[in-house]
């Protein structure tokens, strides 16, 4: 039987010393493979050519770099591309490329929305990910490869994990990718480059905030307990409300961003009360809300709004001092949205595995 490869895609400097030490190569080799690894972002070790030749074919029997091409791309008409990648044995994510719309200062714009995780615990009502329930935490290699795996990867300015998955679920791996990312001998990128989504977990928040100074983002949805109950299952292990008290503890005047997610649906939470309570839940602290389209998901209860009542929810928190934006509703014609594109193709692999048995 063959052996296995090894993928060196999401090792850091210290665990590429330990693995050419234990091939018998110099430490300094570390290094290089940083540099061909990280920086030029190369596919092959044959490509190392500051490496001899003999530790290149040992590297290559023994490792791979752990680049995996995308299994399928989709191209919207607004030129928003979904990918999809296959993790392990039948098991799919997806990553999302969205250019910029062409506007103001975001001419040069190109930002990746990126996965965690393949599927998710956390169950949101309105997300297609979260009905395909969890099956497994991503490394941080498979979190990177969705960024160095496709053709836009050197256009990239920004970064969101805001895809399939709850990132601070998987906190270890995805601390170690965004490591990778910033630091000096990884991709170099600031922290203000990167945006990291989380419903709110206690804990692993706390922790995040200290171990990390990436933009964060807060997916709320809701201006009560009961109605954010109701559409995140979450909110009843750890409340918005303990979720905004922790953040007060924080400063976000200066690098860091915070910003609160917040999906508006017809009848549910776009009221003006619900406005009002926004600004009272929300006083004090520096942030953004980001009002968000509802990309409908099949068999859906929750239906969205309209662009009139999307404009005025954001004019009643931009009158009461909340710094509020209307993001664009990009991709809708390739299942922009979490989950979709992955649950198609699962569900396509069952029907046709229940036809072949």
């Amino acid at each position: 039987m063959e052996e296995e490869r090894i993928a060196l895609l999401g090792c850091s400097l210290a665990e590429l010393k330990s693995v050419v030490l234990q091939q018998g190569m110099p430490s300094f080799t570390a290094k290089q493979l940083m540099e061909w690894i990280y920086k030029k972002r190369v596919f092959s070790f044959d490509a190392m050519t500051n490496i001899s030749k003999a530790h290149r074919e040992r590297l290559a029997q023994h490792f791979s770099i752990g680049v995996i091409a995308p299994v399928e791309r989709m191209e919207s008409v607004d030129g928003t591309v979904k990918y999809l990648f296959r993790i392990r044995e039948g098991q799919y994510v997806e990553a999302v490329f969205i250019p910029s719309v062409g506007t103001d200062d975001e001419d040069e714009r190109a930002t990746l929305c990126i996965s965690t995780q393949v599927g998710c615990k956390m169950h949101c009502k309105f997300c297609m990910t979260g009905r395909q329930g969890f099956s497994g935490n991503l490394t941080a290699g498979e979190i990177l490869n969705q960024i160095v795996a496709i053709p836009e990867s050197e256009r990239l300015t920004n970064v969101v994990l805001m895809g399939m998955g709850e990132p601070m679920d998987n906190l270890d791996e995805v601390l170690k990718a965004l490591s990778l990312m910033t630091s000096a001998e990884g991709f170099a990128w600031s922290p203000k480059r990167i945006t990291v989504s989380t419903v709110g977990i206690k804990n692993t928040l706390h922790r995040f905030l200290k171990e990390c100074e990436c933009h964060l983002a807060v997916s709320l949805h809701a201006s009560s307990l009961s109605v954010r109950a109701e559409l995140m299952p979450a909110e009843r292990a750890y409340s918005m409300t303990e979720i905004v008290d922790e953040l007060r503890g924080y400063d976000f005047s200066h690098q860091r961003r915070l910003s609160f997610e917040y999906i508006l649906f017809a009848g549910v939470n776009d009221s003006p009360a619900d406005a009002r309570r926004l600004v009272r839940l929300l006083d004090g602290i520096h942030c953004r809300i980001n009002l968000i389209r509802f990309h409908r998901i099949p068999d859906a209860e929750l239906e969205g709004v309209d662009d009139a009542k999307m404009i005025a929810f954001r004019d009643m928190l931009t009158r009461a001092g909340v710094f509020t934006t209307i993001r664009a509703s990009r991709g809708e014609d390739v299942m922009a949205a979490c989950g979709l594109l992955s649950t198609l193709k699962l569900k396509k692999k069952q029907t046709i595995k229940s036809e072949t048995t």
